[in-house]
């Protein structure tokens, strides 16, 4: 095992519910080994500007339930920089930090990849409610999001059967459209919008019509917030207006917002966290460092971070100049692969949606 002192951990980005179990697990794992924890304050803006605390056993007591993050959040652009990343690892050195366990999404394994390119060995665990990082099948916090969501949205079901209208609710996700995908289907919704899939409205309203004729009192809509109309407003507002306009169905917009990002985290939550950040370690004390944390077909495996940050570059045709010259030819057709293989598995799940919303 390499002899690590102390381990530093950061959250960074959106906070997911799930955060804090993942913080006790890696803390109370890397104290089990006689390695010193500290908590590194405010994400990458708080090591660069010193805010360190120790961590102990009692400080990560009961956090395991609660949503947030105890380290709290930032989106930290000085960061970015090379001033602000020399900071950051003269921090490390002052504190005498061996490695660093990071936590968030795409920009904090950016960062994570920054620092161990400088010396300071980095592991990232994903926590995103937007289960938007294409390397791993699940990120920390997406299932409590959509239990969330749903518990509101079957409220809005009962008025909505009530009175005989149509609730549109808008959900987070960024460009991803997985947080309403699944709700559309767990809700029973009538249809669902997301940025990955064309939307065709004149079907989804007709649809409307058609079961309105059939009997069916109550509509549920769920649109992503990354769709927007062509001069770049929010579709779900206009949406709203055309199913009253044009089904005659009294319809009203919901936009729950961060609301999402709140609340207890499951059980799933808890448990993938508390299996990434025990990993976390124990891939660190190998020496092993520059990876993120997946679970891929149930088993939690590291990845290594350019490739899980190409890799979703690749599916979501964001690739810049030069990002594949590091790659062979097969790891490269393996990330085109997944690419594809994650855009079946939408395709797949949004063709159950209209297919059981009759």
């Amino acid at each position: 095992m390499a002899k690590f002192r102390k381990i530093g951990i950061l959250t960074s980005g959106g906070d997911a519910p799930g955060m804090n179990a993942a913080i006790r697990a890696v803390a109370r794992k890397a104290l089990d080994e006689g390695v010193e924890v500290v908590g590194i304050v405010g994400g990458y803006s708080g090591l660069i500007q010193d805010n360190i605390v120790p961590l102990s056993p009692r400080s990560v007591s009961n956090i395991i339930s609660r949503g947030g993050t105890m380290l709290y959040s930032n989106r930290c652009h000085e960061f970015k920089t090379e001033e602000g990343m020399q900071r950051a690892i003269e921090v490390c050195r002052k504190h005498e930090i061996d490695a660093i366990v990071a936590m968030g999404g795409d920009g904090t394994f950016r960062g994570a990849t920054d620092l161990t390119n400088r010396g300071i060995p980095t592991v990232g665990i994903p926590c995103t409610i937007d289960n938007d990082i294409t390397a791993t099948d699940y990120t920390i916090g997406f299932d409590s999001a959509m239990n969330t969501a749903l518990k509101m949205i079957d409220c809005l079901r009962d008025t909505c059967e009530s009175h005989a209208r149509c609730n549109v609710v808008e959900l987070m996700g960024r460009d991803c459209g997985q947080i309403a995908l699944y709700t559309a289907m767990a809700s029973g919704a009538v249809a669902a919008v997301i940025p990955e899939i064309p939307f065709d409205e004149g079907k989804a309203l007709a649809r409307i019509q058609r079961l309105v004729k059939s009997g069916k009192r109550s509509f549920l809509v769920i649109v992503s917030e990354g769709v927007l109309t062509e001069d770049g407003q929010k579709y779900g507002e206009l949406l709203t207006k055309r199913i009253s306009e044009q089904t005659g169905v009294e319809s009203k917009f919901a936009r729950f917002a961060h609301v999402v990002r709140g609340g207890q985290p499951t059980l799933r939550d808890r448990y993938t966290a508390t299996a990434m950040g025990v990993r976390a370690v124990e891939l660190l004390l190998q020496g092993k460092s520059n990876v993120v944390m997946c679970e891929l077909d149930g088993k939690i495996v590291d990845v290594d971070i350019n490739y899980a940050l190409i890799a979703d570059r690749t599916y979501k045709n964001k690739l810049k100049p030069g990002d594949l010259d590091s790659f062979t030819k097969e790891q490269i057709a393996s990330m085109q692969a997944l690419a594809e293989q994650r855009k079946q598995e939408l395709a797949s799940l949004y063709k159950m949606v209209v297919e059981t919303s009759k």
